[in-house]
């Protein structure tokens, strides 16, 4: 579908930089999930950087994920990556 995630890269602060399949760019900040339930294991930043892509969605090798719908709703675009 046109929100599906097609790059995402890990930032400092918990951030990920989020490219979406009609064009979108933006930043999208984790911290306010970090202390709730399935989320709690991305605290570890070395795992938190071992985000990825899967179906269209962001995700975790522990099957932890935002959904495209969160991440256009609630990310703040950018024209380049920063």
């Amino acid at each position: 579908m046109y929100w599906d995630v097609t790059a995402v890269k890990a930032k400092p602060e918990y951030k990920i930089y989020v490219e979406t399949e009609d064009g979108r760019k933006g930043i999208f900040d984790m911290t306010p999930y970090l202390d709730h339930g399935v989320f709690k294991e991305l605290n570890n930043i070395n795992y938190f950087n071992q985000v990825g892509i899967l179906f269209g969605a962001v995700t975790w090798p522990h099957e932890q994920d935002i959904a495209p719908e969160t991440l256009i709703n609630e990310m703040i675009p950018v024209q380049v990556e920063p």
